[in-house]
């Protein structure tokens, strides 16, 4: 019995941790939404649109990021940021080509 509760524990937090994962691949373009997550080893931010599509942004060695016209670092992004995204989809990856602060 034990081993049956341990079992449906594991599937339930696996459906769960793959549920919160997904992602969606949309075509090259401009984005509006919010920072919902940043990754700052891996230079990646997740971005959920107002269309309700959460986009995983892969930053290359040109994206850049702006605020009030002024260039800013990476580390300037943060969760909750409401976000201008232009964006390039190489294959099922999305490249970002400017990220810009909308605060």
């Amino acid at each position: 019995m034990k081993h049956l509760i341990i079992l449906l524990f594991s599937i339930v937090l696996f459906t769960i941790l793959i549920a919160c994962t997904t992602t969606d691949v949309v075509e090259s373009g401009k984005y509006q939404g919010t920072i919902k997550k940043v990754e700052a080893d891996k230079t990646e931010i997740y971005v959920k649109t107002t269309d309700g599509k959460t986009l995983e942004l892969y930053f290359t060695d040109q994206t850049l990021v702006f605020q009030n016209n002024d260039t800013l670092q990476f580390s300037a992004l943060q969760e909750g940021q409401n976000v201008e995204v232009d964006l390039k989809k190489v294959g099922k990856r999305l490249d970002p080509i400017t990220v810009t602060i909308k605060e």
